[in-house]
């Protein structure tokens, strides 16, 4: 998994990689974050909603615990339907979004064929964790043409040179993803990365329903505790734009977010009615820290996926792949 960074109430950690949902946690603040812009719009047709947050200096990036760049969410309730037609349409959206953040990346450079690596991060074997394989699985590389055809057979077609990885996990390679994309990247020399991996998120209704882009690149390995070497520019010389997808969420945040149901159904009853009120009574922190207390010795950080997301991310694979080819293509 990728950054799952923290949104921190009190002690309790509530794991997002969403930039979205850390700074809907400023909502009951007054909403406003300094040095953090947002911006909302919807796409009627399709019914997707679309959420750009901007990190804009460093007092937003510790405010909201991400590094300073744009973070684009696309939002459909219906992406997790099993509707071709329609995934087809995101794909449209995907590639729009993915080709207007790449062009403010690549601003400045000139290079006659637009040459990119494309990373898919994760452990094929383990479902929540295999989008990003699974994108590369469909993706249309280019890049070998040029050693079959000649050199200018892509610049003759005005064809992109496309190639992509896979670079597994440190548990089966022994190696950092870090280490394995720089050795890549001396060779192939590439003009920037697409990296995809799965997410984490706070809310259950954004698993498999929301498509995050950012600038900023990634963390590797940080969702479930191990903080690997990041793919950012700084690190691997190259802008690295990240698309990323949430299929898990930490157990302890769906436990928070069905609190105010149980403090209902306690209020139903005479006999639980005093309980209800006193969990009611209870702030978000104070609220957070029981469910610590009650999760942790007994589980420990768990977390918790849809039963059907194999398909999910079948589909979103296409959805994904099909982006990246409208959007370089």
């Amino acid at each position: 998994m990728e950054e799952m960074e923290k949104s921190r109430i009190g002690q309790f950690e509530v794991r997002t990689d969403l930039a979205l949902e850390e700074r809907e946690s400023f909502e009951g603040d007054g909403g406003e974050v300094s040095g953090v812009s947002l911006k909302e719009w919807d796409r009627k047709q399709t019914g997707v909603k679309l959420t750009e947050v901007r990190i804009l200096n460093e007092q937003g990036a510790k405010a909201m615990g991400k590094p300073m760049g744009t973070y684009l969410t696309l939002e459909a309730d219906r992406l997790s339907k099993k509707d071709d037609e329609y995934h087809s349409e995101i794909s449209d959206e995907l590639g729009t979004q993915l080709k207007k953040l790449m062009d403010q990346m690549l601003k400045g450079q000139e290079r006659e064929t637009l040459s990119v690596l494309v990373v898919g991060l994760g452990n094929p074997s383990v479902t929540p964790d295999s989008l990003g394989p699974r994108v590369l699985n469909n993706l249309q590389v280019t890049r070998h043409l040029t050693g079959e055809y000649g050199e200018d057979f892509l610049k003759k077609r005005d064809l992109p040179a496309i190639s992509g990885i896979t670079p597994g996990v440190m548990a089966q390679t022994g190696m950092e993803t870090a280490e394995i994309l720089k050795g890549i990247i001396h060779q192939t020399r590439p003009q920037m990365l697409i990296v995809i991996d799965a997410l984490a998120a706070r809310s259950v209704r954004r698993l498999g329903t929301t498509i995050q882009l950012t600038d900023t690149g990634i963390h590797p390995g940080s969702g479930v505790g191990n903080h690997r070497h990041s793919l950012t520019k700084d690190s691997l010389g190259i802008p690295v734009l990240a698309i990323g997808v949430p299929t898990v969420v930490g157990a302890a945040a769906i436990v928070h977010d069905t609190v105010s149901a149980l403090i209902n159904a306690l209020s139903q009853s005479e006999s639980t009615k005093a309980t209800g009120k006193w969990v009611g009574d209870m702030d978000s922190e104070e609220q957070y820290e029981l469910i610590r207390e009650l999760l942790e010795p007994e589980f420990g950080p768990l977390y918790v996926t849809p039963p059907d997301i194999d398909e999910t991310v079948k589909q979103l694979s296409f959805t994904i792949s099909e982006g990246i080819h409208r959007a370089v293509f």
